[in-house]
C-alpha cells in the first residue's frame, strides 16, 4: 500500500503488516558515526537537517556506528520533531576504546567497544541502553543487527540460538506492549533471513546490498519466503558500498573485478539513456512491492542533495527492458516503471 505523508513530498508504503508507513526514500545513518568517512557533528547534523528540509521523516541508525555517535547527532536533530526511527539490538556497548577504530572502519569513534548479546536480557539492555544514547522516548523498529555467518562466521550458531531461545522473544514482548511498532532484522545477506523467518513473526527485514541493481539474489527464494509471511524489506546499501555511485568499494572491500565489469555494462546503458547510474541504482529496488524503503548512506549535505536529485530523475521503461535484454538484471525482478 501506498499512501502520501501531510506535505505531499515523499511517498510512503507499509512495513509488513503493521500500521507503520515510512517513506521510500529514507536516511541511512553509518556515516555519521564516522563509518568510513570523517564527519564531524556538526556536518552530521547539517545532513540530518537537509533531509528533513527535503520532507523526509524515515531515519535508520545503530549503536555500531561510531559507538554510538550516529545515534547521539540523529536524537540531537530528531527530538521533538516528527519522525519515525529505527535503530538496532544484539551489540552492547561497554567502556573502553578499541585499539585501532579503522579495524572497524571508524574514524574517532566514541570510546567504547562491542560486546555481542543476542538473549533476552541483552536484547532488552541495548533497546534501553539505544533510548538514552538517542535522549529519544521512542524506537519505532527495532533491528537485531548483524546476526547471520557474514558477521559471526561459526560463531553465528551461537548466537542464532540466543536470538531464537531469547532475544525474539524480548522484541516480540516489546512490540506487544506498544514500545515498538514493528520488528526485524538489520543484515547483509539473504539466508538468516529465511533462518529468521523459521522462528518468529518478523515485519521487515533491512537488507543491505542483496536486492540492488548489480544482484538481486532475493528474488528466487527470500522473497517468496517473506511475502508468504507478511515481512516486508527495506533495502539499505542501494549502491552496494559504493561501486554503483562511482567508487570502487563492494561489500565493505575494493570491488573485485567480476563486479567492476558488471559495473561498467550496467554504467553503458545508462550512458545510452543519458540516465546517471546512480539514479537507475536507488530506484531499481523500489519496482518490487515487498521493498518499504531505500535508504542509502550520504557521508555529507552535498550527497545527500545530490541523491535526492538522482531519486528524482524519470527513467523510462524502455532502460529497464534494455537491461533485461542483456541479461543485467534478473528477468523476474519487477521495474520501477511508477516512478518514471
Amino acid at each position: 500500500m501506498v499512501a502520501e505523508d501531510r506535505s505531499g513530498l515523499m511517498k510512503k508504503r507499509q512495513v509488513g503488516r503493521t500500521n507503520l508507513y515510512i517513506d521510500v526514500l529514507g536516511l541511512g545513518g553509518a556515516p555519521l558515526g564516522g563509518n568510513f568517512v570523517d564527519l564531524d557533528y556538526e556536518q552530521a547534523a547539517e545532513l540530518i537537517e537537509a533531509a528533513r528540509a527535503a520532507g523526509i521523516t524515515y531515519y535508520d541508525t545503530a549503536p555500531w556506528y561510531g559507538f554510538g555517535r550516529s545515534e547521539r547527532v540523529m536524537g540531537d536533530i530528531l527530538r521533538g520533531k516528527d519522525y519515525v526511527l529505527s535503530d538496532k539490538v544484539g551489540r552492547l556497548l561497554k567502556p573502553g576504546p578499541v585499539s585501532n577504530p579503522m579495524d572497524f572502519g571508524m574514524i574517532n569513534p566514541l570510546p567504547f567497544h562491542v560486546v555481542y548479546d543476542y538473549g533476552y536480557d541483552g536484547i532488552m539492555r541495548a533497546y534501553e541502553d539505544n533510548l538514552q544514547r538517542l535522549g529519544l522516548d521512542r524506537i519505532d523498529i527495532l533491528l537485531a543487527h548483524d546476526i547471520g555467518t557474514f558477521q559471526h562466521g561459526d560463531a553465528n550458531t551461537r548466537h542464532f540460538n540466543d536470538l531464537m531461545e531469547g532475544g525474539y522473544l524480548a522484541m516480540a514482548e516489546l512490540r506487544k506492549c506498544g514500545d515498538v511498532k514493528a520488528i526485524g532484522l538489520g543484515v547483509n545477506e539473504n539466508e538468516v533471513c529465511i533462518d529468521a523467518l523459521g522462528i518468529g513473526d518478523w515485519d521487515v527485514f533491512l537488507l543491505a546490498g542483496r536486492y540492488t541493481l548489480l544482484e538481486q539474489t532475493s528474488v528466487d527464494t527470500l522473497f517468496p519466503a517473506c511475502r508468504a509471511a507478511g515481512t516486508t524489506i527495506i533495502c539499505g546499501g542501494p549502491f552496494n558500498s559504493g561501486i554503483l555511485a562511482g567508487r570502487d568499494t563492494w561489500n565493505y572491500s575494493k570491488a573485485p573485478s567480476e563486479i567492476v565489469e558488471k559495473v561498467r555494462a550496467l554504467a553503458v546503458v545508462a550512458d545510452q539513456f543519458s540516465i546517471p547510474l546512480p539514479a537507475a541504482a536507488l530506484q531499481f529496488p523500489l519496482g518490487e512491492d515487498l521493498v518499504t524503503s531505500v535508504i542509502p548512506g550520504p557521508r555529507d549535505k552535498t550527497e545527500f542533495e545530490q541523491i535526492y536529485e538522482w531519486f528524482e530523475t524519470p527513467i523510462p521503461e524502455e532502460f529497464w527492458s534494455t537491461l533485461k535484454s542483456k541479461g543485467l538484471i534478473h528477468e523476474g525482478a519487477p521495474t520501477p516503471d511508477h516512478l518514471a
